[in-house]
């Protein structure tokens, strides 16, 4: 039953390959060959909780992605969704306190839309960091650059496709 769930919003996708939100973030995941790995929704995913609903998965098995500002420059780190930021662990690897980017400067730092943040078509000086808590999934789903989006990747796809600085232990359960 799940393959043919999948079936069902890779032909979705496909079919709406013209919606302008999220097209960075799809264009660029097919130079490596994963659009059908990409899945949009008729209902929003722009949470964690909505995001595990449509796709009839645990929270902690999405991928959300955190946008701070770290002394002017933006930086991702793609977490555990059920995860948060542990303070005393951001400064100890920042060496500054945590700053998220306000909601409605979001798009204009990243290229996303909240709701839609992720580590894919990104623009250009944004560093992405991959929180240790994802090591222990075989698949996990980030969003795909529009609030109704995601895309189902291994951690190895995840490193491959998120051109990622490093590895980063900075959060704590919720």
């Amino acid at each position: 039953m799940q393959q043919s769930y999948n079936c069902y919003f890779v032909k979705f996708y496909q079919n709406n390959l013209n919606s302008k939100e999220g097209i960075l973030a799809k264009e660029y995941l097919k130079k490596f060959n994963l659009e059908n790995n990409i899945m949009e929704f008729n209902t929003s995913s722009a949470t964690v909780e909505e995001a595990a609903k449509a796709l009839n998965c645990e929270e902690k098995e999405i991928a959300k992605t955190l946008s701070f500002l770290v002394n002017d420059e933006v930086i991702l780190i793609v977490v555990e969704g059920d995860k948060k930021i542990d303070n005393a662990k951001y400064k100890a690897e920042f060496n500054t306190k945590a700053k998220m980017i306000p909601y409605d400067d979001v798009e204009n730092y990243t290229g996303h839309k909240p709701g839609g943040v992720c580590p894919f078509g990104v623009k250009e000086n944004v560093k992405v960091y991959l929180d240790e808590s994802l090591k222990r999934f075989d698949i996990i789903y980030p969003a795909c650059g529009s609030s109704n989006s995601a895309v189902k990747l291994t951690i190895a796809e995840l490193e491959k496709t998120s051109n990622y600085e490093k590895w980063v232990d900075v959060c704590k359960d919720v």
